[in-house]
């Protein structure tokens, strides 16, 4: 069961209750904010790394989430990064004069990781390059590495976007996981931004 209130076209904010028999989550995002977040899905590592997109692409951002965690975090972290993906969609309305594309290189000591967005309205994700065995690290006692992944295609494609991540090193499951976080907030904050020069839609069919 989901609801939500439409944005204007000035507007680029979204609200979404989202609540199923695994998940409760309530969120509410301003694309045109300035970073600040209140974060609470009771899985601590994922409020840390949505933190930090909400800082680094100057996305405001709150999120009250709750769920089966004692089964396992991953109905609760999945549900999340499906409503962000959905607020997205939402709050960019016809996107109308955004940049449209946006990229990032981002280091976190010893890890990088880089990231490519294009708001083109076709879900796709690529990622590559976390180390072997990545997927299976508990990070923080509630999250595992293969989650990182997992949230970027939730967000991709309920948010209708192209990303491409890749780490490029990194030995920390820690500094690998929010080094792919900041680059991908670094990335869609240049592709949401508004351009001054486009005119309409950034898109030779008229429609992204």
């Amino acid at each position: 069961m989901a609801s939500a209130s439409l944005p204007s076209a000035s507007d680029r904010t979204a609200s979404l209750r989202r609540v199923t028999s695994e998940s409760t989550v309530e969120l509410d995002l301003d694309l045109d904010g300035t970073g600040t977040s209140h974060i609470d899905t009771t899985v601590p590592f994922f409020d840390h790394l949505l933190t930090a997109f909400a800082k680094h692409s100057l996305t405001d951002l709150t999120v009250r989430a709750s769920g089966d965690t004692h089964i396992d975090a991953h109905h609760t972290v999945e549900d999340v990064a499906i409503v962000l993906g959905q607020a997205i969609r939402q709050a960019l309305g016809d996107k109308a004069g955004i940049s449209r594309y946006g990229d990032a290189l981002v280091p976190l000591d010893e890890a990088l990781a880089q990231a490519v967005v294009d708001i083109s309205g076709r879900p796709y994700l690529v990622h590559t390059g976390e180390p072997a065995g990545y997927e299976h690290h508990l990070i923080g006692g509630h999250f595992t590495g293969s989650l990182v992944r997992h949230t970027f295609e939730a967000i991709a494609f309920n948010g209708g976007l192209t990303v491409h991540v890749t780490v490029l090193g990194g030995r920390d499951p820690h500094h690998i996981a929010e080094a792919e976080y900041k680059a991908f907030a670094r990335a869609f904050r240049q592709a949401k931004a508004l351009d001054p020069l486009v005119d309409g839609i950034p898109s030779t069919k008229g429609a992204l």
